[in-house]
């Protein structure tokens, strides 16, 4: 989403249908352009501003498109229905021990950098997850 011309990317790798599924968590220009790339039915996860904007949502584009907005708040979620939480993590756990899933690992930083880790973060300067180790 950093380079130019990333929502064509997306209609030409689904072959012009757009993503079923797009996991937002950067929010202003980012979430404008996963509506213009998303599916007809698609579904939007939202799951953060990293970019410090909050987007407003049009509701003709949910409407238009059929697609459903969905908020993810993990500390949230853990408050209201922590036995839901826990139960996706299991699951989570066990696709991956079954080799089903594997996380994208953009770094590992032993502990003492955990500063330089998160300016990496914040500067969006990162794809996928970073790792601390002690």
């Amino acid at each position: 989403t950093r380079e130019p011309g990333w929502i064509e990317k997306v209609r030409e790798f689904t072959n012009g249908r757009g993503a079923n599924v797009i996991y937002e968590s950067v929010g202003g220009e980012v979430f404008e352009g996963s509506l213009k790339c998303i599916a007809w039915a698609g579904r939007l996860l939202v799951i953060g501003f990293s970019s410090g904007h909050i987007p407003e949502l049009r509701m003709n584009r949910v409407l238009l498109k059929h697609i459903s907005v969905i908020g993810l708040n993990v500390g949230a979620y853990h408050e209201n229905h922590s036995e839901g939480l826990r139960d996706a993590t299991v699951q989570l756990f066990a696709l991956y021990a079954a080799g089903k899933i594997k996380p994208v690992i953009h770094a590992r930083y032993p502990l003492r950098e955990a500063a330089k880790a998160l300016r990496e973060l914040g500067d969006r300067r990162t794809v996928g997850k970073l790792i601390l180790e002690p």
